[in-house]
C-alpha cells in the first residue's frame, strides 16, 4: 500500500491540519479520498457567500480541481458524501450537483447538519478511482 498527498492550487488550501485528497495504490488499483470542500475560491481564497447554488457550483468545482490533479474525472467518483446545513436547501444543491455528474451517478450519503467550517451551507467529499 502507497500514500500519497494531492495538492492542487485549483482548490482551496486547507483550513486545517489536512491534505486537499489523498491518493491511495492498492496493487493495481488507485483510489482517491478528497477532503470535504465548502465554497472558498482557491483564486482569491474568499470563501462564496451566495446562495446554494452558487456555494454548491464552487464546491464542485473545487472537487473537479481535485479529480483533475489526480488523474481522475466525475465519471469514476464512487461514493459522495454531502453536508448540508438545511435539507430544505436540498433540491437547489440537487440541480447543480446532477449538473455536474450527469448520467455518472456515485452512490451517495446526505446529512443534514447543524454547522459546517466558514459557517458554510454545503460541505462535499467524494471517493473516486484514478
Amino acid at each position: 500500500m502507497q500514500k500519497d498527498t494531492i495538492y492542487t492550487g485549483n482548490a482551496p488550501e486547507p483550513i486545517g491540519p489536512y491534505s486537499q485528497a489523498v491518493k491511495l495504490t492498492l496493487g493495481s488499483h488507485q483510489l482517491l479520498y478528497t477532503s470535504g470542500q465548502v465554497a472558498i475560491d482557491p483564486r482569491t481564497g474568499n470563501f462564496i457567500t451566495g446562495g446554494i447554488k452558487e456555494q454548491s457550483k464552487q464546491v464542485m468545482e473545487n472537487l473537479l480541481a481535485l479529480l483533475t490533479e489526480a488523474g481522475s474525472d466525475l465519471s469514476k467518483v464512487i461514493k459522495t458524501t454531502v453536508f448540508i446545513k438545511d435539507m430544505n436547501d436540498f433540491a437547489a444543491m440537487n440541480e447543480v450537483y446532477s449538473e455536474y455528474f450527469g448520467e455518472s451517478k456515485p452512490a451517495r450519503s446526505t446529512v443534514e447538519v447543524a454547522r459546517l467550517p466558514k459557517d458554510a451551507l454545503v460541505e462535499i467529499e467524494l471517493i473516486a478511482s484514478i
